[in-house]
């Protein structure tokens, strides 16, 4: 059951004009989302609906909201298995904290299986977090930060450790330098570590470098992965609205005054773009009811998910493509919302899985490993 009314949708969509223009964060919509009970644990299919429907009214918000809800499906996918480690992330998420995402590093291209980030050991259980973190969205409000870096102390083993800070943490510090061409509200900012320390009791897990089965980076996977589709399945879908809207509100001097609507090209765009959106809904939906209701799909897994979310993006770009075509040069103007979720739908490519990683994982699971 969504917890998003209409009127608040509403007041969330009336600033996402304002927040891109002026770049900046997103801190009213975060507080009437905090208090809704936006923030605390749900079913992942819950949050795939919500942010659908969020983020066909302010993309920037849903994607930059996305990030805490990550961890805190990772943390009920784990609970879920047994697994309650990370129990006391759904009671601080419950209590309102605020968790963001510090993993992305410039130029690492295995993601998660791999960091160019230092993790140094220091005798304790606790461990000393040294390197920078590109596109930590959130970075204006976070209360919890979850990094992970290498540690390399056996260079025989390598290990990749994973942890979180929190706001007070000595050793971090943000870099404003978010400018972007769109999703500007996210206000993803570098984030640098300069011996951050993570206390024992917030390492949440050493594992090997390299991909790895650990329910923890299958719930990473599954909830990053479906959650980001939705985010611009959402923004597809107003895209589609507007493109309607502007079909029915143009006329065609070419065809003695006719609305636009009745253009067989015009009609055809928009069918097209409705038949390709219309085809995401049951595949996210599906995937998050599966991993709610823990069906094991094996080695096919990370296949269905990475494959989802680029056909999402991709969808995306196409729909928000047709809506402009049949808009007009209305929607060329700086002021327009079309022309807002043009360069919003652009960022879906710059995040992971990205085309040329789904297609190695997909041909990696119908033909075996290259040699």
């Amino acid at each position: 059951m969504t917890i998003l009314s209409p009127e608040l949708l509403e007041r969330i969509r009336s600033r996402a004009a304002g927040y891109d223009r002026d770049n900046a964060f997103f801190s009213d919509d975060l507080d009437e989302l905090r208090a809704a009970g936006y923030l605390a644990p749900r079913p992942l299919l819950d949050l795939v609906r919500d942010q659908r429907a969020l983020a066909a009214a302010a993309p920037a918000t849903a994607l930059g909201i996305n990030m805490h809800l990550v961890w805190v499906g990772v943390a009920r996918v784990l609970a879920e298995r047994g697994d309650h480690s990370l129990d006391w992330l759904l009671e601080e998420a419950a209590a309102g904290e605020l968790f963001a995402f510090g993993n992305s590093e410039a130029g690492n291209d295995l993601v998660l299986f791999d960091s160019t980030t230092r993790a140094e050991p220091r005798g304790d259980g606790s461990y000393a977090f040294t390197g920078t973190k590109i596109f930590t969205s959130l970075a204006p409000a976070w209360t919890r930060l979850g990094i992970f870096g290498r540690d390399d102390s056996d260079p025989d083993t390598p290990r990749l450790v994973h942890g979180f800070i929190t706001r007070d943490t000595p050793g971090w510090s943000m870099v404003e330098d978010w400018d972007t061409l769109g999703m500007r509200a996210t206000q993803s900012h570098t984030t640098r570590l300069e011996g951050a320390i993570v206390p024992a009791d917030r390492v949440v897990r050493i594992l090997p470098v390299g991909p790895s089965p650990d329910p923890f980076i299958f719930g990473i996977f599954s909830g990053f992965l479906l959650l980001i589709g939705s985010v611009y399945a959402g923004l597809a879908d107003r895209a589609l609205e507007l493109g309607v809207a502007a079909a029915q509100r143009r006329t065609s001097l070419l065809n003695g005054g006719a609305s636009y609507a009745l253009d067989p090209d015009i009609r055809w765009q928009l069918a097209d773009a409705a038949i390709a959106l219309d085809a995401l809904r049951p595949q996210l939906e599906g995937l998050a009811a599966d991993v709610d209701g823990l069906v094991n799909h094996g080695a096919n897994w990370f296949r269905y998910l990475t494959g989802t979310k680029l056909r999402a993006i991709d969808t995306a770009r196409s729909v928000v493509d047709h809506a402009v075509r049949v808009s007009g040069g209305r929607s060329y103007g700086a002021d327009s919302e079309l022309a807002r979720l043009y360069r919003d739908v652009l960022a879906g490519v710059f995040h992971p899985s990205d085309a040329e990683s789904v297609h190695r994982t997909i041909a990696a699971n119908l033909l075996g490993p290259l040699p």
